[in-house]
């Protein structure tokens, strides 16, 4: 039986369209590589979002 971790985010409604929850959970997990094997947070999952759109816009891979 599947037991749900308090505070723990499954899968979030993402703000930029162009970013798949897959890719923001990788760049989370590369970011927070000292809270594995914990989920992410909703506030880790925020952050690695903004840090992965901001890093795609840098690199200009991300056009709005």
């Amino acid at each position: 039986m599947r037991t749900k971790m308090p505070g723990a985010v499954q899968q979030l409604e993402l703000f930029t369209p162009v970013v798949t929850g897959g890719m923001v959970r990788q760049h989370g997990f590369e970011l927070f590589r000292d809270k594995l094997p914990d989920p992410l947070t909703l506030e880790d999952w925020v952050l690695a979002e903004k840090d992965l759109v901001n890093s795609l816009e840098t690199d200009g891979l991300l056009k709005r």
